[in-house]
């Protein structure tokens, strides 16, 4: 039995309920070279449908804070119901998709589906924000229910390989570019450092460079943690910048650079339907938290 999920959306600059909703149904190639978000349409094109898209789960059900954009959406990607309320979703849904990266108002979005005991995957960030993180965590009514990442922490061209690291040595500093604003795509740089580092790694320093004023949102943030590796994010605001890691190691160095977004955002819906279909952890508080704890650092 397929899982139906539910789509919310959308926030300023960022087109996930099209391409995520994409990920499960397909798509109109028609419809979706209209949806605001040129970036879309050239990459789903490059993938072989209906290979691309995730079995066992659809988007059945989609919200958005506009009644066309919604039905739009719905048009590009073959959703069967355009919901006019919000509270409306939870009728026709297994499980949910807060596709939107405002991490302000997720608590108001996600309340509800939280207090009824559906899966909500909650797009990055997840808060901004200790304090508002705990206040999500305290609506799960079990344990896995609440899921949200970065779909870069699942992203090939950000993991070292046993190869890269017998090349590297050992690790001793990574710096990681991002362009756009610190609060909302520090994120997309902290979780897939935190992969390189080893699981029981802790920060002992802080050294926030904390937002600039006209700068578009820049920030920075040096972390020097418990095995000796020295971390520096760089979110570069109105500035021009890749997405970028470069990994520094005691016999070489390497940069890794992201491109494939649409092999990222499906790795990172399977694990969540995966996690559905299984009733496990797939997004552990307390990684969730470090993540947190350091992107508020950054905001000081």
């Amino acid at each position: 039995m397929s899982i139906r999920l539910g789509v919310i959306g959308l926030s300023e600059g960022n087109g996930h309920p099209y391409s995520w909703s994409a990920i499960f149904n397909g798509y109109d190639k028609s419809a979706m070279e209209s949806c605001g978000f040129p970036v879309i349409p050239r990459y789903l094109e490059e993938q072989f449908w209906p290979q691309a898209q995730i079995g066992g789960a659809h988007v059945a059900a989609v919200w958005t804070q506009d009644f066309a954009l919604s039905k739009h959406i719905a048009m590009a990607t073959g959703i069967e119901t355009v919901c006019e309320n919000l509270e409306d979703l939870a009728l026709y849904v297994d499980a949910v998709l807060l596709a939107r990266d405002d991490a302000e108002n997720h608590l108001a979005h996600a309340r509800r589906f939280l207090e009824l005991g559906l899966p909500v995957y909650i797009d990055k960030p997840l808060a901004l924000s200790l304090k508002d993180l705990h206040r999500l965590y305290d609506l799960e009514q079990s344990a896995g229910q609440l899921f949200t990442c970065s779909a870069l922490r699942y992203s090939d061209e950000f993991k070292l390989t046993e190869e890269d690291r017998e090349t590297l040595g050992d690790v001793r500093q990574i710096i990681a570019f991002t362009p756009k604003s610190w609060a909302k795509y520090a994120v997309h740089i902290i979780e897939p450092v935190l992969n390189m580092l080893a699981p029981d790694d802790a920060p002992i320093g802080f050294n926030p460079g904390g937002v600039r004023l006209g700068s578009g949102g820049a920030s920075s943030l040096s972390v020097d943690w418990s095995s000796g590796v020295h971390t520096a994010f760089y979110a570069a605001g109105n500035a021009a910048s890749p997405l970028v890691i470069r990994v520094h190691g005691s016999r070489a160095w390497k940069d890794l650079f992201f491109t494939d977004s649409f092999s990222a955002f499906r790795a990172a819906l399977q694990d969540f339907v995966e996690g559905v279909e299984t009733r496990t952890v797939r997004s552990p508080k307390a990684r969730n938290e470090r993540v947190i704890q350091i992107l508020e650092r950054g905001l000081a």
